[in-house]
């Protein structure tokens, strides 16, 4: 049974490596949104590549190859997505980690029969693993794989899947106790990155906080059911003192889905972001011109008026974010900076927006990248550089030790200061 699983995995000859790595190299240089901002010598790293694809090698390192390559371009939404029998033998523990301050810490993990003894006790730090401290750990192995557009969000990303590898295999940590008391765990990689994720939280929940503030807490905003649900959470705005949307684990690629939930909080039209994408035009090298963002076919901002089938809620709203905030989740802010409903509270954006392509590369691995560059209706872009909060409050690790959320505390003083409904 081993035997057949291996060879079910092990797919792509030396020329399917090549063809793999040259329609990367092209589909980048030509289709990326973002190709003026690539620092990296993409030729070279062809020639890397095609070198690396003739030697015998697994299809797992093969991928992990191409995970590197993508991620020299720093593009936040570009992904190399194998087949399932390759994405099958890659997991991680049933841990959620999170980056404070830089610092790896368990927020979460599943109550599995080896967990509940292994016992990686939620607000613990990682200071190492496989008996390598962590910011080396995360530096070296996993750092140069992720794809982001922003150093912050790179390493918060990074520090999500640090404990990735060889499904079924284990990995050791050492835990400095939320006390301080250190002490070492042995968990096994045992969630295949093609399995649904245990942790994962619903699109949206929602919580009426003490002050008659309504807490919701975004995560997905590809979700078509997200309005409804938030319908049904929040079916009258008569007792609402204000709203918090928390979207600091939000993403997505469905902006419209946001764009509609912004519809049931303003009484007035706003605009969404502008758009632009780059034309390939072979004449302009003959000119000398071979960037091939040099030219581009633009689209200016849509405007979405208030829904018509309930009243909109007028009410203060603030908005919280963090460097995991991306995709359709950015999208959904400049929306909501455009119609003037509230200030944005909390840490810089991914910078990881803009519409993906999705392009087959051989025998079921695809390749997605960035081929739009968006920008508020004045031309300020925030693709690569996220969108700054007009409040900014940075998670602290005192804070989170403690239990004090500071930006969600920042949110409530701002709409105490408000009156509960407006023009």
């Amino acid at each position: 049974m081993v035997a057949a699983t291996s060879a079910a995995a092990q797919q792509l000859t030396a020329t399917d490596r090549a063809q793999a790595a040259a329609a990367v190299w092209a589909e980048a240089k030509y289709n990326y949104a973002w190709w003026d901002h690539v620092r990296a010598d993409w030729d070279s790293a062809l020639g890397a590549t095609l070198r690396a694809a003739s030697e015998p090698q697994s299809d797992v390192r093969f991928y992990r190859r191409l995970r590197r390559v993508v991620a020299l371009l720093n593009d936040g939404a570009a992904r190399i997505t194998p087949p399932t029998a390759v994405s099958g033998r890659l997991a991680r523990p049933a841990i959620a980690l999170r980056a404070v301050e830089g610092r790896p810490f368990i927020v979460d993990y599943a109550e599995t029969d080896e967990l509940r003894i292994a016992r990686p006790e939620r607000l613990a730090e990682i200071v190492g693993v496989q008996s390598i401290p962590t910011a080396t750990w995360i530096r070296d192995s996993v750092l140069p794989e992720v794809a982001a557009a922003t150093d912050g969000s790179r390493w918060t990303r990074a520090v999500e899947r640090m404990l990735e590898g060889d499904r079924g295999t284990a990995v050791y940590l050492l835990l400095k106790l939320p006390g301080g008391a250190m002490r070492g765990a042995s968990v096994t990689r045992s969630v295949a990155l093609n399995q649904r994720w245990p942790l994962a939280p619903p699109a949206l929940a929602a919580d009426t906080l003490p002050d008659g503030a309504v807490w919701l807490r975004i995560t997905d905003l590809s979700d078509p059911g997200l309005v409804k649900a938030f319908d049904r959470e929040v079916p009258d705005f008569a007792r609402v003192k204000g709203v918090i949307l928390d979207l600091r684990d939000a993403n997505g690629d469905t902006p419209a889905v946001g764009y509609d939930l912004l519809a049931r909080l303003t009484a007035k039209p706003f605009v969404t972001p502008r758009w632009r994408t780059p034309q390939y035009r072979p004449a302009l090298r003959a000119w000398g011109i071979v960037d091939s963002t040099a030219v581009w076919y633009a689209a200016p901002p849509d405007t979405v008026r208030p829904v018509a089938d309930r009243p909109p809620y007028r009410g203060p709203v603030a908005v919280l974010v963090s460097s995991r905030t991306g995709g359709a989740a950015e999208d959904f802010l400049v929306a909501f900076r455009n119609a003037a409903r509230g200030p944005i509270i909390g840490e810089t954006t991914a910078g990881a927006t803009g519409q993906t392509l999705a392009v087959p590369l051989v025998k079921g691995w695809t390749l997605a990248l960035c081929v739009e560059r968006e920008a508020f209706p004045d031309g300020t872009e925030f693709g690569q550089v996220g969108i700054a909060p007009e409040m900014p409050v940075a998670e602290k690790v005192v804070d989170f030790l403690a239990g004090r959320d500071a930006a969600l505390e920042a949110a409530r003083a701002y709409l105490a200061t408000r009156p509960p409904t407006r023009d």
